[in-house]
């Protein structure tokens, strides 16, 4: 069995943009006719730009090849260039090409790709969501109104109420402030004022049915950090994400260090070899790898396997769209150390409109698939009537000096 042809779509997502502006997928065709998709997650450059390194990669070290192969396939990708290190944008596209071979081997074998990696721990998978707004976009920053779920306290109070009637045990939001260039700073007492109180009111909102996901994403200082953990701990979040920036392991393991929530990392770190810094350190008790990132399903396997080994869990991140959810299942449904998945409602809206079979979601949990390969089929028609022709990234930091 050989790789003949390589296939790349950006497909624009429409409002409210849940799981970024655009998506990012490839599809592998075997001289057999078998095909296989994946997903790129990289937030780098213009994605038609990445949708060409993926080519480019498919025909140096996949393309003639048999996609068996993964581990040389991984080790041609990671040596690319006499470059031998962790590489983000090369790693999004080794990733999204890895998890297309998946897929062809799973159909090849006529199971599901859990089965191939060891065979299902889990039956259902615990999936937590953002909290989304009634109506409008999801980007807090494409909103009219000043108050939303990301920065009033009742607003974010009725929406995790509605998270949980809608069966989620687990919600997410972000209020800590803007996501600066300059990296981290201090927060502002009004910052940690209004944190402490959007914390509180969810909490009194929801009780005990459901966890708190407290984000942030790399804004603070250590010290800041530590501020801003005291500030919500009585609480109890489930975990603190991303405190600081990710680059600085050692200031993050003082964060963990310093307070009884739980410290969460992983969606900006990519191969085993920029986790292990973080377990090395043990700077953080949750890693959240994204499989269209971090180096492909093989690669995460073996992180959360020495994650296993340190008692520290994995909550597969996927702010992107429904190929890595359904790569995240397939490996997360094989996981002892598996903790909770990221939804962002991948059974619903645009996420299902792009598969031809939706994900199977049930009150709370996501039922991994039995199909062969990833489970899912992505529908190219629907891809091919939504091109991405904007200019602006996946996400963006704040580009200008902020006050403070």
């Amino acid at each position: 069995m050989k790789i003949t042809d390589v296939k790349t779509f950006v497909v624009a997502n429409p409002p409210p943009q849940t799981g970024g502006r655009y998506f990012l997928f490839v599809k592998l065709t075997t001289d057999g006719g078998v095909v296989g998709y994946g997903e790129a997650y990289d937030a780098a450059f213009d994605p038609h730009l990445t949708a060409k390194l993926i080519e480019d990669v498919a025909s140096r070290y996949l393309v003639g090849r048999d996609p068996h192969d993964i581990e040389n396939f991984f080790r041609l990708c990671y040596s690319s260039g006499f470059s031998q290190r962790p590489d983000m944008t090369m790693m999004a596209c080794c990733s999204a090409l890895e998890m297309a071979c998946w897929d062809i081997i799973g159909k090849e074998a006529g199971q599901p790709v859990h089965k191939l990696l060891g065979g299902r721990v889990h039956e259902g998978l615990r999936s937590y969501t953002y909290l989304y707004p009634a109506s409008g976009s999801a980007d807090p920053l494409a909103t009219d109104t000043p108050k939303n779920v990301y920065n009033d306290p009742e607003l974010a109070a009725a929406a995790a109420l509605e998270a949980v009637r809608q069966g989620f045990t687990a919600v997410k939001f972000d209020p800590a402030g803007p996501y600066r260039v300059q990296g981290g700073h201090q927060p502002l007492l009004t910052d940690i004022d209004l944190c402490a109180r959007m914390v509180r009111a969810v909490r009194g909102a929801v009780g005990t049915r459901a966890d708190i996901l407290f984000g942030t994403h790399g804004q603070f200082t250590a010290a800041g950090a530590i501020r801003m953990a005291r500030a919500i701990e009585s609480a109890d979040p489930l975990w603190f994400e991303e405190p600081v920036p990710p680059d600085q392991i050692a200031a993050m393991a003082e964060v963990a260090r310093a307070t009884s929530i739980p410290v969460a990392t992983g969606e900006r770190l990519v191969t085993k070899h920029e986790f292990a810094r973080v377990i090395e350190a043990r700077a953080a008790a949750i890693l959240q790898p994204n499989l269209g990132r971090s180096g492909g399903i093989l690669e995460t396997k073996k992180i959360a396997g020495m994650a296993e080994a340190f008692g520290i869990q994995i909550a597969p991140h996927c702010y992107c769209g429904p190929l890595v959810a359904a790569a995240n299942i397939q490996l997360a449904a094989t996981l002892p150390n598996f903790l909770v998945l990221e939804s962002i409602k991948t059974w619903d809206g645009f996420h299902a409109e792009l598969l031809k079979k939706k994900i199977e979601w049930d009150d709370g949990y996501v039922i991994p698939s039995d199909e062969p390969g990833l489970g899912v089929e992505l529908d190219e028609a629907v891809c091919e009537a939504n091109p991405w022709s904007g200019d602006m990234l996946h996400l963006e930091m704040t580009r200008e000096p902020i006050r403070f």
